[in-house]
């Protein structure tokens, strides 16, 4: 596979509060890569480090594509300016001589209407657009989000979601974004690596976490030999996890599984549904 970012065993500390322990990472190119942890787990540190506004302790990283567009913490915009002069702006920061784009960004970020008006005047939604904007500026093959949906309204978190998706699509951009609303970020990613504590815990592509989530039901029975004979009679996946405990697999219903109990005369103790969600996975990595 082709990567455009790797990290190998970054160390950050601050005195002798250790903040990334041994971080590896592998984004692949052209992915929509989920990085996903707790408040104060080291998501931002990592994206710092990753742009070169911190320096790690120790350890790589290893980038390959000439130009990064980044937007972390809160968008730097100047609020007396509009949003052409602000892309500008960062045009010449860049060294760009030519500025036939920023007609183009303004338009893709849906500013269009808004872009003669100073940025004081734009709502939060308004401004992680220009924010989004500003990072494609010189048409970089890596955008890195923080939390660039954190503080929206619902209609601005499916405006940001639908862009992000048009430029990966339309531009190949590959995009590392950090984000607390799970859900939301389940709709988009390709990729997702979980930090916890400053350590990586698990990285995974969507679709191999949803093949091993999917739709399950956990189960503590009186009887697992005799329930499992049934299941296999009727093709119906499962894992036994413990004493007469297993996890089923499939379109199964508790009604469904309680009928194919009764049939082998096995009783049913206990059980429910697993969390297949994003949340529930990062929720089950935590708890081992």
């Amino acid at each position: 596979m082709d990567y455009i970012l790797t990290t190998d065993g970054l160390f950050k500390s601050y005195g002798k509060n250790e903040v990334l322990k041994d971080v590896s990472i592998k984004v692949p190119k052209g992915s929509i890569f989920g990085l996903i942890g707790k408040n104060g787990a080291g998501k931002t540190t990592l994206m710092r480090i990753i742009t070169g506004l911190q320096v790690q302790n120790k350890g790589t990283v290893d980038i390959t594509c000439p130009l990064i567009g980044a937007l972390i913490d809160t968008p730097a915009y100047y609020r007396n300016l509009n949003a052409y002069e602000n892309l500008k702006i960062q045009f010449i920061n860049l060294g760009l001589t030519s500025y036939e784009d920023i007609s183009e960004i303004i338009d893709l970020v849906g500013l269009d209407i808004a872009g003669k008006k100073p940025v004081r005047s734009y709502s939060m939604g308004m401004r992680q657009r220009l924010g989004l904007g500003i990072a494609m500026c010189g048409n970089p093959d890596l955008i890195i989000l923080d939390e660039p949906i954190n503080g929206l309204d619902p209609q601005g978190i499916v405006l940001i979601r639908e862009l992000i998706l048009k430029i990966n699509k339309e531009r190949g951009t590959t995009f590392i974004i950090s984000s607390h609303l799970l859900d939301e970020l389940a709709k988009i990613a390709t990729d997702f690596s979980f930090i916890d504590n400053g350590k990586i815990i698990k990285q995974i592509s969507a679709d191999e976490m949803h093949n091993k989530s999917g739709n399950k039901i956990h189960a503590k029975v009186s009887n697992a030999e005799s329930l499992c004979k049934t299941l296999d009679d009727n093709d119906i996946t499962y894992e036994i996890t413990g004493n007469n405990e297993l996890t089923i697999e499939g379109d199964i219903t508790l009604s469904s599984l309680s009928n194919l109990a009764a049939e082998t005369g096995c009783e049913l103790i206990e059980f429910n549904h697993v969390d297949t969600s994003l949340e529930g996975y990062f929720i089950n990595l935590l708890e081992g």
